[in-house]
């Protein structure tokens, strides 16, 4: 069963929490009418004037905070919704969260937090309040990049890191506007690697880096962070019953958001390249058909796309069919393990290096696996996605 995740832009109405405190007379550490002494282990030597003392390990992340919240920006938007009454239009508001690219006033963040705007609203740490406009959105990628006119001595861009060179258990950040409450910090780690998102479109996202650091709505569009200050990904999804972080939050890596900021400013669009295929990961079911190794990985190819480029370029469909245990398995398969010699470890990384490493028009070389033993080496030439 399909888990749907939850965007986590946010109306904009405003929470109110009504705190309620009980005041208790006494004190607590009293007994009779004598305060206890407080007794430190013999191990703990307070510093001199301990009161005070920071220590460097504690400062990590203010640091990070103080030094990228000048770059991250809470979104505000006015967008048209069709109403059914008397063929009209409403309008409702919604909140986000952004990062300042470059010294020409760029932003980026997430396409369905600015999606069919009329109105964007730009706030910075220091109070200023800009008006955005929309220089391009991808759906595919859920990514947009907005602009606005401020003085460019103003204007403090935060750096990309590398996405690939991640790992699970590094140390993250995030900054946003959860529940509309701008320049929030929250911290994890990167959870896992390599998983697979819905964009806005027909098409997924792959390569995407999950962690647990607390994503709620008004997060989208948001900076994940690592601990030199670099945006890492783009926080963009989390799965959650109840719209509020769980602890599984996505982000868009930043070598992604690279390739596409770049050329929807260049271009206000993006080309991806499509190569005509249906498949999936391989399974225990596909390894015992086939005796294929235990460890195998790579893309098993369903169905090609008639005339499409993988059908040009000699790829088949899965053959020879039949049903073990109630699983339908084939007998003759392709198995995608390699581009360009770099290792397919399943569809998220076909998806990921598709869509970061390559361009309509370019040929590619597929290592193919046929029928579980035959290693096959095909020049495919890509062109650019259908229209969704």
């Amino acid at each position: 069963m399909r888990r749907n995740p939850v965007r986590s832009g946010t109306s904009a109405a405003i929470l109110f929490v009504v705190l309620t405190a009980a005041i208790i007379a006494g004190s607590a550490f009293v007994t009779g009418s004598a305060q206890q002494d407080v007794v430190w282990p013999a191990s703990f030597v307070p510093t001199q004037d301990s009161s005070s003392a920071v220590l460097p390990s504690e400062t990590v992340y203010s640091d990070i905070y103080n030094h990228v919240s000048p770059s991250v920006v809470s979104i505000n938007v006015v967008a048209r919704t069709p109403s059914t009454q008397f063929f009209d239009e409403e309008f409702s508001g919604g909140t986000g969260t952004g990062f300042v690219l470059d010294q020409q006033g760029h932003i980026v963040t997430n396409a369905h937090v600015v999606d069919g705007a009329i109105r964007i609203e730009v706030n910075f740490r220091d109070g200023s309040i800009y008006r955005g406009e929309m220089v391009g959105i991808d759906y595919d990628s859920d990514l947009a990049v907005i602009q606005v006119q401020r003085v460019v001595s103003e204007l403090v861009p935060v750096p990309l890191g590398d996405s690939d060179a991640l790992f699970i258990g590094q140390e993250v950040v995030a900054i946003g506007s959860p529940f509309n409450q701008p320049w929030t910090l929250t911290t994890g780690i990167v959870s896992a690697l390599d998983r697979t998102i819905d964009g806005l479109g027909e098409y997924q996202i792959g390569e995407v880096i999950q962690t647990d650091a607390a994503i709620n709505p008004g997060n989208s569009g948001g900076p994940l962070l690592n601990l030199n200050g670099e945006v890492i990904g783009v926080n963009s999804q989390i799965i959650s019953q109840s719209r509020s972080n769980s602890g599984v939050g996505f982000a868009i890596p930043s070598n992604l958001v690279r390739r596409v900021a770049s050329e929807l400013i260049a271009d206000g669009a993006v080309d991806y390249s499509y190569l005509g295929i249906r498949g999936g990961d391989i399974d225990l079911a596909t390894i015992e058909a086939l005796g294929l190794p235990n460890n195998a990985r790579g893309v098993i190819i369903s169905a090609v796309e008639p005339g499409g480029p993988a059908a040009l370029g000699g790829l088949r469909n899965a053959r020879n069919p039949r049903e073990v245990d109630g699983i339908r398995v084939y007998g003759s398969v392709d198995i995608i393990t390699a581009i360009n010699g770099s290792t397919i470890t399943g569809m998220p990384s076909l998806i990921a290096y598709l869509s970061s490493q390559t361009r309509p028009g370019d040929t590619v070389t597929l290592t193919v696996v046929r029928d579980g033993s035959q290693a096959i080496q095909l020049p495919v030439t890509l062109v650019a996605r259908p229209e969704n």
